[in-house]
């Protein structure tokens, strides 16, 4: 239905100057895509207080409203050519006026979890980029043809959107900052079974795939995620919507996305703070701080000053390792989590990652590792496993699945829900075999606590001789061809 839109909104931003990278494109349509939804969001609650003989208390002051600006209507509901700004009165109205006036909702916002907030702190992180004034005509128009009313339409809107962060993961500089595959997703889900009540806690959630991924599983019975549960109350509707989802962003581009993300998924306010998780210091973390269930997928090869990793009792400057102890730290007693790390960590040996693993097993119970193949992160360039572990008590056993898709993956052959089945059907009872073994924590390497991927089913190539070894052969097998050779022609 909206596919075709899509690509056209794009096909304007790629002829606009101001715009060169899948990373422009997402970023100006998700600003337009965010005040085209409030718009229709506010349509449809004052819709609902006029029917129940209420007045209801608009948001956004209507001269700033999409309905007035960007896509004004005649008294016949199409669209009016003669009212609406174009060229450079366009340009000087969003640069001038728009942009500084919702840029002024962070002050004005009681609290952070509000929309108000939510508002001012996109238009704080955010600006236009497209520098003609009829490119954004243009795109605005475009744009209006979204809708944003029915559960079809916003179903639709999260797919497209969801194609848009993949472009940008594939566009190749950053990898998995923007998108995890969605079948990794889905089956850390499966294993981790998350409840309606818990919270759930991604500290670098990117363009919170993570948490989307969660809501509907929670929230939909089918997997085509368009039928409901039929057992969810109204209060569990109300807890799915406010008391759930709880992220934490550093960069201003993915807070924005993950926000949008977010709503097309059906959370209206999401609860994303735009800050630098790792700034926090642990000690500070209190037991009213700490979630049920973290899922996460913390950046790759990251580095942090100095007086950021004096936040940690384990100080390196490996990112993925300050925020492996932020997680921890940020469970529950009792609770369970899943992130994705270089498979590096189970072996390095560097003092951080050996006193990181014994951290890890003393304090919790790190039940599963399943080894991802490379290619399963396109453009990452990295090898990663997925820890699956539960806090407040220690490991013993440690079950291990190897992922062998048979194939090289790729942008044409990512990763699918049918690699998994077989990892979240042996994994419920912790069954070996072929690609699956377990090993006790006592026979571990207790100095080095190394945790090395390495499957004990599949036999070890025989070792490479040495040069040597191999001239010596052939100069001998040279010695029994000349025998040979004399034999034959004394036979002559």
């Amino acid at each position: 239905m909206f596919e075709q839109v899509f690509k056209n909104i794009d096909d304007i931003f790629r002829k606009d100057a101001g715009c060169s990278s899948e990373l422009d494109y997402t970023e100006q349509s998700s600003w337009m895509l965010f005040l085209k939804y409030l718009d229709d969001l506010e349509f449809t609650k004052s819709q609902e207080a006029e029917m129940m003989m209420e007045t209801y208390q608009y948001i956004i002051d209507e001269p700033y409203r999409w309905s007035a600006w960007a896509a004004p209507k005649d008294e016949d509901g199409n669209f009016d050519h003669n009212n609406a700004l174009t060229g450079d009165d366009l340009m000087d109205f969003v640069d001038g006026e728009l942009f500084p006036y919702l840029k002024g909702f962070k002050q004005r916002a009681d609290n952070a979890n509000t929309i108000e907030y939510k508002i001012g702190e996109i238009f704080s992180e955010i600006k236009n980029k497209i520098q003609s004034g009829y490119s954004l005509r243009d795109a605005l128009e475009k744009v209006d043809q979204l809708r944003f009313r029915s559960q079809q339409e916003k179903h639709e809107l999260s797919h497209l959107y969801e194609a848009k962060i993949k472009n940008m993961g594939n566009a190749g500089r950053n990898g998995g900052e923007y998108y995890t595959p969605r079948p990794l997703i889905c089956a850390m889900l499966d294993v981790i079974q998350p409840k309606i009540g818990e919270t759930i806690y991604d500290g670098a959630a990117g363009s919170a795939g993570f948490l989307c991924e969660a809501f509907d599983y929670l929230y939909y019975e089918d997997k085509k995620r368009l039928k409901p549960k039929s057992s969810l109350s109204t209060s569990d509707r109300e807890t799915l919507q406010t008391k759930t989802f709880y992220a934490k962003e550093k960069k201003s581009l993915a807070y924005v996305i993950a926000i949008m993300n977010m709503i097309l998924h059906g959370i209206e306010a999401p609860n994303v703070l735009h800050t630098n998780t790792l700034s926090e210091n642990l000690q500070d973390i209190q037991p009213s701080n700490q979630h049920d269930v973290i899922l996460a997928n913390p950046p790759f090869g990251g580095k942090e000053r100095k007086e950021v990793q004096e936040n940690f009792p384990i100080q390196t400057g490996e990112t993925a390792f300050l925020f492996l102890q932020h997680f921890i730290k940020m469970l529950k007693p009792g609770g369970r989590a899943a992130v994705v790390i270089k498979n590096t960590f189970l072996s390095n040996t560097d003092n951080a990652a050996i006193a990181l693993r014994k951290e890890l097993l003393e304090n919790c119970n790190l039940h599963t590792v399943l080894d991802c193949p490379g290619g399963t992160f396109i453009g990452a360039g990295v090898k990663t496993v997925v820890l699956f572990f539960t806090k407040g008590e220690p490991t013993l056993n440690t079950w291990f699945y190897e992922l062998n898709v048979g194939r090289n993956m790729g942008k044409t052959n990512p990763l699918n829900d049918n690699d998994l089945t077989g990892f979240v059907e042996l994994q419920k009872s912790f069954k070996e075999s072929d690609k699956s073994w377990s090993r006790a924590i006592s026979d571990i390497d207790q100095s080095t606590y190394d945790l090395s991927v390495k499957n004990p089913n599949v036999e070890e190539a025989a070792p490479l001789r040495e040069p040597k070894v191999i001239i010596d052969e052939i100069m001998a097998l040279d010695k029994e061809s000349e025998v040979i050779l004399a034999e034959i022609e004394g036979l002559l």
